[in-house]
C-alpha cells in the first residue's frame, strides 16, 4: 500500500465541496421555499407507507486485483458502493 500525504484543516480551512449558499438557504423562511415540485402527502400516501430500513452490508476482506481497484478509485467518492453494485448486477444477471 503506498503511503499517502496526510494534511491537517482546521474547520474553517476546510476546502468548499458543496456550491450551495447555506447562509441564503438558513435564512431563509419556510413560505420562502418552492415546493411547486413536491407532491403533497395525503392520507392515502400514508395507508401504504412502509419504513424500509436498507439491508445491512458486511465487511469482508477481498482480494482484487490492483488495475481493478485503481479503476474504480478514480472513479471518486463510494467507490467501494460502485465494486457493490458492479457485483450485485453481475448475480442478478446469472440467477436466471
Amino acid at each position: 500500500m503506498k503511503k499517502k500525504n496526510i494534511v491537517k484543516f482546521k474547520l474553517e480551512e476546510l476546502p468548499q465541496s458543496s456550491k450551495t449558499d447555506w447562509k441564503k438557504v438558513d435564512s431563509m423562511t419556510d413560505s420562502e421555499i418552492d415546493l411547486s415540485e413536491i407532491p403533497e402527502l395525503d392520507e392515502n400516501f400514508w395507508k401504504t407507507a412502509k419504513v424500509v430500513e436498507p439491508k445491512k452490508k458486511k465487511a469482508i476482506s477481498l482480494r482484487i486485483d490492483n488495475d481493478v481497484l485503481e479503476w474504480f478509485r478514480q472513479q471518486g467518492k463510494g467507490y467501494q458502493t460502485k465494486i457493490n453494485s458492479v457485483l450485485k448486477a453481475y448475480v442478478k444477471a446469472h440467477q436466471n
